[in-house]
């Protein structure tokens, strides 16, 4: 009964609009795959300069 069904997921959506200035000619998959990745690298980033302000 607690399940998570697949309607009930939170999900986030951005309008491809937005993203095709940053990757022009990729299909949704491609483009899905490259803000996954920014936002990884992104993360990283944060990480690093929090490593960094430590010191």
């Amino acid at each position: 009964m607690s399940e998570e069904k697949a309607n009930q997921r939170e999900m986030f959506k951005v309008p491809m609009e937005r993203i095709r200035q940053y990757v022009p000619n990729a299909n949704a998959k491609q483009a899905e795959d490259f803000v996954l990745k920014a936002c990884e690298h992104y993360r990283k980033f944060l990480i690093r300069q929090r490593n960094r302000d430590e010191r």
